[in-house]
């Protein structure tokens, strides 16, 4: 049986820290909805503007895969493990956080703010060896079909997580109807609507609208807009 779940865009949670504005698909700090804790494996999924200049200060995790993906700006990432780097629009960055990681988190421009969802998995390994990685995305890989840049194993083109759990982009022109196989059976699906407007069978998504899907083999949703942008997470429903 096809389950469905849908979360609008405006009934998210919400924090504004002056600095910081997020808004929160599922629980997340001070915002608390027992009927959206995770979908799965997929644990947070938060829409966050950082203004200018500031940014989260040193401050540690452990075992979660945490997936953060600019979408306007650039991140610059510092950690205990020795990392130094910045990740712009168009890359993704991925923390395996294991046995333990301390990492900062800033808006590299000291005047544009910038844009991100930060994203994190429950892992399927405990107290692994912490990593980071960060990678460029191919937007002419993304041009009316999907790009996997997640996936389960390192393989050309995409970043690894520790789960079972796949992650993919793409920008599409309206009228364009994508078909997604899911790569492992029990795992379920979440859209997220980056921008534009999208059809599935069962709702119509507008910008940073999500639906979570369940007993599906195929996904098929349908862009409804020009240039309009949608993230698909394939995560188990088991963890």
């Amino acid at each position: 049986m096809i389950n469905t779940i849908v979360h609008k865009a405006a009934t998210r949670g919400h924090a504004s820290h002056g600095w910081l504005e997020s808004f929160q698909t599922f629980s997340f700090s001070g915002y608390y909805n027992p009927d959206r804790m995770q979908f799965g494996a997929l644990r947070v999924l938060n829409d966050d503007i950082v203004l200018g200049g500031k940014g989260f200060g040193l401050h540690p995790h452990d075992n979660m895969e945490i997936i953060s993906i600019p979408l306007e700006g650039a991140l610059e990432h510092k950690d205990n493990m020795g990392n130094a780097a910045v990740t712009s629009a168009g890359g993704v960055q991925v923390m395996s956080t294991g046995s333990g990681i301390f990492h900062s988190e800033y808006n590299y421009s000291a005047e544009e703010a910038a844009k991100f969802l930060q994203i994190w998995l429950y892992p399927n390994q405990l107290n692994v060896t912490p990593r980071y990685e960060q990678m460029v995305l191919d937007a002419a890989q993304q041009q009316n079909r999907l790009q996997e840049f997640i996936a389960p194993q390192p393989q050309p083109g995409a970043t690894w997580v520790y789960q079972d759990a796949w992650f993919s982009m793409g920008t599409f022109s309206k009228g364009i109807q994508i078909s997604y196989p899911l790569h492992k059976k029990g795992n379920g699906v979440y859209l997220f609507v980056i921008s534009g407007a999208f059809d599935t069978e069962s709702a119509q998504l507008e910008a940073r609208d999500g639906i979570g899907i369940t007993g599906a083999d195929t996904i098929v949703f349908t862009a409804q807009q020009d240039k309009a942008t949608i993230l698909v997470m394939e995560v188990p429903m088991e963890v």
